[in-house]
């Protein structure tokens, strides 16, 4: 390898290689000085490269290296990378540049700093590059804004239909009822004096907005499920957008969960599956804005030379988005007890981000920092914050004469100790365990069975879906003699039946790669969905799983943004990377069409029907 770029490197390579007349004759010719210019030499190299390679063909490097040496010429012999690195410690060890960093996998590499620095300030550690989220706001709240528009569209059209008779159908008959009461009863269902009513109030007083709007119809009790599927969505982009730094991949996100059967069908149904996940998919999303939130302090830190002040990093001050997060884990437990599997999940992945923050940023004792720093206050955080939010959801109960089990303290569960909490939180208490052992005992081993349930092992691929509603009597409507209006809660296979690589896809990149968008999209889908399997024999179902359907959705984007985004490849394979993504979108929106009729309730023909149900399992 030879260098010349002054006018005397050049002159004496000329000479060395005697090839001085032939360059002068393309000069003349071409009417330039390459001495002198050098962008000349560039712009006419393919005049000058056949000379130069017969000049050097006809020489040995035995007899160059000294005339080079004494000619003044920088030279070297070619090196790859590997064996500069290697065999000279200047490029690398030596190098005042280069640093080595920890990667979160637990290995080192060396990583360069900036070259140059301010005259008498001493270089200070290698800093990650302050990446704090997507700089592009007008184009992703208008990317977000255009995508719930579609969603609404869909979420919203003809959503007071079908009913039963002008009842609810499947499980919306235990909501909306409760719903109703819960209106007209001062935030608490009635005391049926009979049965138990098993669910914390919270998402039947959302229910009961709908129907304060619109009155005890499908329109009312379907109306508030509806918007906040419409938040879903936008949850989703901002999510997606946010981790992934791309408003195209947040936006190809978002029309996945439009085109999603799960939570289409969840956001027109007044169940509390819905409003689950809006909560857990808020908190997560909290979560990764506390963690550029994070990183955007230490970088300051970092930059003021005060990080390694103590062995375990600096104090963050007050976290409002990790605070945000406790408080829509609170709201997610106070509409279904399952959100408590988020809390446990989350408070982990907190934790684990802020161990990774520490350590990006070369806080001496990154685990130390953790504990003496974060646990508390994620302690408090993701315990006491969300315990308080629950009780508060229970105002109206603890504020009504006749709720159920109000006054349990003093009857059924005796008079109270001094030692013991007051008789309204003992006798919340007893009812909480009264509804918890409804759901423990209600088990196949004691005779419990119902046709539509199903085992989580099921769930990632939607192979056993719940059937909410069917008519197949005298039904009009659909150009046959024999129609059928079915609701099926069922995932659109695109992308289910995608889950098994999708997640060992994801599992690969977090484990082995170190991506931490895979890891946290992995912790919030194991979070809906492996705690299951530590009750098998309990009576479950597929819309157990509606909170997996958002994660599944990230996980597949962060993929496709895998196939958009390859630096490394060329013109040719970007474009087929593009006509894959758009062939996928073309896919999934083509499947997502022609579930339609079964997942809104649209009459279809008999074999019309029998050509939606694909699976044997989905009978």
């Amino acid at each position: 390898m030879v260098v010349a770029i002054t006018p005397k490197q050049w002159s004496s390579l000329l000479k060395v290689l005697e090839i001085a007349e032939s360059v002068a004759a393309v000069e003349r010719v071409l009417n330039v000085n390459f001495a002198d210019d050098e962008g000349a030499r560039f712009t006419h190299r393919e005049r000058l490269f056949p000379i130069f390679e017969a000049a050097f063909a006809a020489k040995t490097l035995a007899s160059l290296a000294p005339a080079f040496e004494s000619g003044g010429v920088t030279w070297a012999p070619y090196q790859t990378l590997h064996q500069a690195v290697a065999s000279d410690p200047r490029f690398v060890s030596g190098n005042p540049i280069f640093s080595t960093i920890a990667n979160p996998s637990g290995l080192t590499y060396p990583a360069s700093g900036p070259a140059g620095t301010v005259a008498g300030a001493p270089r200070g550690p290698l800093a990650p590059a302050p990446d704090f989220g997507p700089a592009d706001r007008l184009a992703g709240w208008a990317a977000t804004a255009v995508v719930c528009a579609l969603a609404a569209v869909t979420r919203f059209l003809n959503l007071g239909s079908p009913t039963d008779n002008g009842t609810p159908l499947f499980d919306e008959k235990h909501y909306a009822p409760q719903a109703w009461q819960v209106l007209h009863n001062f935030g608490v269902e009635d005391n049926p004096g009979y049965g138990l009513v098993v669910h914390p109030p919270l998402g039947k007083q959302l229910i009961a907005a709908g129907e304060a709007l619109f009155g005890y119809s499908g329109l009312g009790w379907r109306f508030t499920g509806a918007v906040f599927g419409v938040i879903l969505v936008a949850l989703v982009v901002r999510i997606v957008r946010r981790i992934s730094r791309s408003t195209i991949i947040g936006a190809i996100a978002g029309l996945l969960i439009v085109a999603d059967g799960v939570s289409f069908v969840a956001a027109r149904t007044a169940l509390l599956d819905g409003f689950l996940t809006v909560f857990v998919v808020a908190a997560f999303g909290a979560l990764m804005v506390d963690r550029d939130q994070v990183r955007q302090r230490l970088d300051l830190v970092l930059a003021e030379g005060r990080i390694a002040d103590t062995p375990w990093g600096p104090r963050l001050g007050v976290r409002w988005w990790r605070f945000g997060a406790g408080v829509l884990l609170g709201l997610a437990c106070a509409t279904k007890w399952s959100g408590l599997y988020f809390v446990v999940f989350f408070a982990l992945m907190s934790l684990g981000l802020d161990v990774a923050a520490r350590r990006a940023y070369r806080v001496p004792r990154p685990w130390l920092g953790v504990l003496r720093r974060d646990t508390g206050p994620v302690a408090y955080v993701f315990g006491l914050i969300p315990v308080t939010i629950y009780l508060l959801s229970y105002a109206p109960w603890f504020a009504s004469e006749t709720a159920i089990n109000r006054y349990e303290a003093g009857q059924a569960i005796g008079e109270r100790q001094w030692f013991q909490p007051p008789d309204a939180l003992r006798s919340l208490w007893h009812y909480t365990y009264k509804a918890y052992h409804f759901h423990s005992t209600l088990t196949n081993s004691a005779g419990n069975h119902h046709p539509w349930e199903s085992k989580p092992w099921t769930w990632p691929m939607s192979l056993r879906p719940v059937l909410y509603a069917i008519d197949d009597d005298n039904v009009p409507g659909c150009g046959a003699t024999s129609c059928v209006k079915a609701i099926m809660l069922v995932g659109t296979p695109a992308m289910w039946w995608l889950a098994v690589p999708v997640l060992l896809y994801s599992a690969w990149r977090a484990f082995v790669r170190a991506d931490w968008r895979y890891a946290v999209v992995l912790v919030g889908y194991c979070a809906g969905w492996l705690p299951w399997f530590a009750g098998l024999d309990r009576q479950m179902y597929f819309f157990y799983s509606v909170p997996m359907a958002p994660f599944l959705v990230m996980a597949i984007a962060l993929i496709l943004g895998d196939i958009l985004y390859q630096p490394t490849r060329n013109a040719e394979r970007r474009t087929l990377g593009v006509l894959v993504v758009c062939g996928y979108l073309a896919l999934v929106i083509t499947n997502f069409a022609w579930l339609f009729p079964i997942l809104t309730g649209l009459p279809i023909s008999q074999s019309t029907w029998s050509m939606q149900i694909w699976l044997p399992s989905w009978r």
